[in-house]
């Protein structure tokens, strides 16, 4: 299998991941614009060839909702293909393919890119993790009211179980577009903010806003989940008792 390379992989994600493969006793090289010794910009290629030296797996978590993934992914497979990579693993979002985002329409294009690329590859789709919805919530509370879409479900996971399943395919031969992943329970958007202001020791009005537009519309649909695929087990209720453990936010 040799060397396994993990891009983005200081993030939410890809620290988990290093982790995991780590304790498997595999050499793991860590790839981000600030990692010693293997800093790379994605952005523009720089080190990504001598990262890649020897890599036989390359795990790509690293992402920029700002923009640029389409680019910087187009440069990882010209070097993987350079360094004859035996194996892209690609981290992807369920409902790319019907929630019109900007996000999302570029998550797709990478999908086609790790697809066209002629190395093995395996991609996985998941829900939001449990970390983006307390950080959009976080956002929305700084207002005097916590104002939540009205009528939109999620279906939030626990980072470090998309974690696990990540490492174990790449350790695994690769398997394509395997299943999709989604967090334990379909809840609405207010539920969500209920518990995290319960959790948090915070008092706000949960305020349901409705909002226009396709993307809302797709969002109220639930494009963006996978209830046949409620596989994670960790709550967002779980996630949040060990956010906050540590002291009440105020």
């Amino acid at each position: 299998m040799g060397t396994i390379v993990v891009t983005g992989g200081t993030g939410t994600l890809g620290r988990h991941v290093t982790e995991r493969l780590r304790g498997t006793g595999h050499e793991v090289r860590v790839v981000s614009r600030h990692s010693d010794p293997y800093p790379v910009d994605l952005r523009d290629g720089r080190g990504l060839d001598a990262a890649l030296a020897g890599a036989g797996t390359v795990v790509h978590c690293a992402t920029s909702p700002g923009g640029g993934d389409e680019r910087a992914a187009r440069r990882l497979v010209d070097a993987a293909r350079r360094a004859r990579v035996g194996h892209l693993v690609y981290i992807s979002i369920v409902g790319i393919d019907r929630v019109p985002l900007g996000y999302y329409r570029t998550k797709l294009a990478v999908e086609g890119l790790v697809e066209r690329s002629g190395l093995g590859w395996t991609v996985l789709r998941t829900t939001q993790f449990h970390d983006l919805v307390l950080r959009l919530l976080e956002g929305c509370a700084r207002l005097p009211v916590l104002p939540v879409p009205a009528g939109v479900p999620d279906q939030p996971i626990e980072v470090r179980e998309v974690a696990a399943r990540l490492a174990e395919l790449a350790l695994a031969d690769p398997a394509g577009r395997v299943p999709d992943m989604g967090g334990p329970e379909v809840r609405t958007f207010g539920d969500l903010a209920e518990a995290y202001l319960r959790a948090a020791g915070r008092r706000r009005r949960v305020v349901p806003v409705r909002l226009a537009g396709r993307t809302y519309r797709a969002l109220r649909a639930g494009g963006h989940l996978t209830p046949g695929r409620a596989v994670g087990t960790g709550t967002f209720e779980d996630f949040l008792e060990r956010r906050f453990a540590r002291g009440v936010r105020a």
